[in-house]
């Protein structure tokens, strides 16, 4: 192999690692504020070349990725492409579905989106600020936290170039190399826990006339103790099937090598699933079988220079749908850091120089302000508490969506929940909605959670059904263990 080509060194104002769905929204929210912003992607630029969006081919977007979408004035354009999901459609081995909704009515819902659509339409966004350049298929590789040089590789012309910025911010991802470099620094703690169960991408065709084969407005739940099927319905009539599964094990991927043993593993274990889903051995040997890593990391940034945002900071599992939720929030915190820091007519330019928000007044930090490192210092403590909780959530979660949702007494103190958001509106919310239908902090519905736990498991023992709860000993529960907590927060 020939050396690489060593190219001259350039300078940016901003530099993102990474233009997936949160590095691409980041690029547009600062452009907006007239950062000039230069975005590296590894990858080729999916609006032109034919590649996977990533991990996963279909995303939940809930309240908290729509309020970020809403500050840049893209909610109704993602809604659009967007099918609302109503509930959990529980498909068990034999016998009737169930369905499960998510929120007190149907006011409440999430939304299966393409990651690729969205990528896209966030990608061209921010281009079209004029503030905001992507460069493709140049992959990091290495950053000098010290002199804040940026390394980048073109795989494909053998050159490398060295980049100098005022800020670096790496949106790159659970593998992200910022990270990988953080890690020698003193006192930087890295943890990096590998589920021990990987995913695979499958489909149901769609129908004739592009019709939906099983209920549109639902995700769908193949829970089977150990492992489990998902599908998430897609515009064109088709369901993006995701299978978990233990890499190893009685019933696992290991076992999963012959086009027999899968053909006859998802005709006993799915057999619903497997009549709509004609090239199932197919699909399962062409497509990869991908890995879930929880990261939890700190410090995400250095001084004032670079910073780690989104899966890069804190990946998570899949099992609540908030991965792009909560990077997408990163971005909102962020925004509010910064204005928290700056105020027209402060002496303290941002980042050495004038710049003007979309609105074209100018943005400067307040007297006396640290710049970028106190907006920084401040991001950190707002979310590593947060994005702690959501990542214990989540593993949290793989359990219940694998295994109870199918368990009799899960059912009925759902039931009985349900019944307690109708009866104590305001009052009583579950630990469910608060991570996905409002904006309170994830670390807030962690408590929450452990407490509604108490409540329905006091108010359920004894009983068959919902109708039969003791609702003067609900509402003592609930004002005097739940509402002391949802008003301090």
């Amino acid at each position: 192999m020939t050396e690489p080509i060593i190219s001259l060194n350039r300078e940016t104002e901003i530099a993102l690692v990474g233009g997936g769905l949160v590095g691409s929204l980041l690029a547009l929210s600062l452009a907006r504020r007239g950062f000039d912003v230069d975005v590296y992607e590894r990858r080729p630029d999916m609006r032109t070349s034919k590649i996977s969006a990533g991990r996963s081919i279909n995303l939940a977007l809930s309240t908290r990725g729509i309020k970020a979408l809403n500050t840049v004035g893209l909610e109704g354009k993602v809604l659009e492409i967007a099918i609302p999901m109503r509930g959990r459609m529980i498909h068990p081995v034999k016998g009737d579905l169930a369905f499960q909704q998510y929120g007190k009515d149907d006011t409440e819902y999430i939304n299966s989106i393409s990651r690729g659509d969205l990528n896209k339409l966030l990608l061209s966004e921010a281009e079209s600020t004029k503030h905001a350049n992507f460069h493709f298929q140049q992959k990091a590789i290495g950053i000098d936290l010290f002199r804040n040089a940026l390394e980048l590789e073109n795989e494909n012309k053998n050159e490398i170039t060295t980049l100098a910025a005022q800020i670096i911010i790496g949106t790159d991802g659970s593998a992200s190399a910022i990270r990988n470099d953080m890690k020698t620094l003193p006192g930087f703690s890295n943890s990096e826990e590998q589920l021990d169960y990987g995913y695979k991408e499958l489909a149901i065709p769609a129908g004739k006339k592009n019709t939906w084969q099983i209920e549109k407005h639902a995700l769908h739940i193949w829970p089977r103790g150990t492992f489990m099927l998902i599908a998430l319905p897609n515009l064109d009539g088709s369901f993006t099937c995701t299978l978990f599964l233990p890499f190893e094990g009685e019933k696992s991927f290991e076992k999963l090598q012959t086009r027999e043993s899968v053909v006859d593993f998802f005709k006993t274990e799915f057999p619903d699933a497997f009549a709509l889903m004609p090239d199932i051995a197919e699909d399962f040997f062409e497509n990869p079988t991908g890995s879930m890593v929880t990261v939890k990391c700190g410090p995400w940034n250095v001084e004032g220079r670079s910073l780690l945002l989104g899966d890069a900071a804190h990946a998570i599992v899949p099992f609540f749908g908030q991965g792009m939720n909560c990077g997408f929030e990163d971005i909102t915190v962020l925004e509010q850091c910064i204005d928290n820091h700056t105020a027209s007519g402060g002496s303290l330019y941002l980042e050495r120089r004038q710049k003007r928000d979309h609105e074209g007044a100018p943005r400067r930090f307040k007297e006396g302000s640290s710049g970028w490192r106190w907006v920084f210092d401040d991001f950190y403590r707002a979310r590593k508490v947060n994005s702690d909780a959501i990542a214990d959530l989540a593993v949290e979660n793989f359990t219940e969506m694998r295994d109870k949702v199918g368990n009799p007494r899960f059912l009925l103190e759902k039931a009985v929940e349900k019944k307690l958001q109708n009866e104590f509106p305001g009052e009583y919310v579950s630990r469910y909605g608060l991570v996905t239908f409002t904006n309170r902090p994830y670390s807030l519905a962690m408590e929450a959670g452990h407490i509604t736990d108490e409540i329905l498991s006091e108010l359920c023992t004894g009983i068959s059904t919902p109708e039969e709860i003791d609702l003067k000993l609900a509402k003592k529960l609930i004002q005097t263990k739940l509402s002391p907590l949802l008003a301090t927060k």
